[in-house]
């Protein structure tokens, strides 16, 4: 290192040039460090004091070595949060009693009625018969809907009601869509898609059990409102053909003229399919839902 040393004055009167060796790093273990100035002004640093002229130990100045710097500690680093593993929902697993070919389970209608339903993942609808209809105090009248069932002979026009809710085990669904239809055969009911389409079903035959996973999971981009794909789009095309059939309908009887009780309670199934497919709208905007998945 160069030193630069200015003496005041008008001229500058000296420019002296020392090197002054430093020790940057001195151990913890060596000894003090002296500091001496000769009688020509040159500064001198040693760290043995029997190198330091005797005429020069008197003013020598003592200097304590630095002490080391303390290594730190490395930072431990924070571990990585463990990623939350999304669970599959935990499925709901019932009883099935098997006759023939037909699969049973047991529903509760209403937290009322108590009863032993066909399972079909193939119909659109739940149903039950006009006796449950009754003792659950559902009035069916002029104004309710009627939607259409094609039989191999005929066509049947049946009341469509909302059930307060429905319960499968411990999976239950509010506000269900059913038929009033009489089974053939005495059977109490039907557990149709518009109960069942809310969940995953898996059935086991074998083993007589059937178990329900719900479609509703937490809400993310790919899932707006708890929900895949697969549902929403099924929900839209459901109410859109079901609608289609009825305006279909609606335009044959009109076209034979007059005012059937056909007509017109396909025309309030046309009002109430409308209403329904408004609200899916209206939540599926809200849960963000694309544009093609509605169709």
């Amino acid at each position: 290192m160069r030193v630069f040393l200015w003496e005041r004055g008008d001229k500058m009167r000296c420019l002296a040039s020392f090197i002054i060796v430093l020790a940057v790093l001195v151990p913890s273990s060596y000894g003090e460090m002296y500091k001496w100035v000769d009688e020509k002004g040159t500064v001198h640093f040693t760290d043995d004091l029997s190198t330091i002229p005797e005429k020069n130990r008197e003013g020598a100045e003592t200097r304590k070595p630095p002490k080391e710097a303390p290594t730190p500690k490395p930072q431990e680093k924070p571990q990585p949060a463990l990623t939350e593993r999304i669970s599959e929902p935990e499925g709901i697993t019932v009883d099935l009693v098997q006759s023939g070919e037909v699969l049973f389970t047991e529903v509760v209608l209403n937290e009322r009625i108590k009863q032993h339903f066909m399972v079909d993942t193939g119909a659109s609808f739940t149903m039950i018969r006009r006796e449950a209809a009754r003792e659950l105090g559902i009035t069916i009248d002029e104004s309710t809907p009627l939607v259409p069932i094609a039989t191999a002979s005929s066509v049947i026009f049946n009341p469509l009601v909302t059930l307060r809710s429905i319960r499968v085990g411990g999976a239950e669904v509010e506000n269900v869509d059913c038929l009033v239809h009489n089974l053939p055969g005495g059977s109490a009911g039907l557990l149709g898609n518009s109960f069942l389409s809310k969940f995953k079903v898996v059935l086991d035959s074998i083993n007589g059990k059937m178990t329900l996973y719900s479609m509703q999971g937490t809400p993310s981009p790919d899932r707006p409102g708890g929900y895949g794909r697969g549902f929403w789009v099924s929900q839209f095309r459901f109410y859109n053909g079901v609608l289609d059939q009825l305006n279909r309908m609606k335009r044959g009887y009109e076209g034979r003229g007059g005012a059937s009780p056909e007509l017109v309670g396909v025309k309030n199934a046309i009002r109430y399919f409308e209403n329904q497919l408004s609200e899916l709208e209206r939540r599926a905007s809200f849960a963000g839902v694309p544009r093609n998945w509605r169709q």
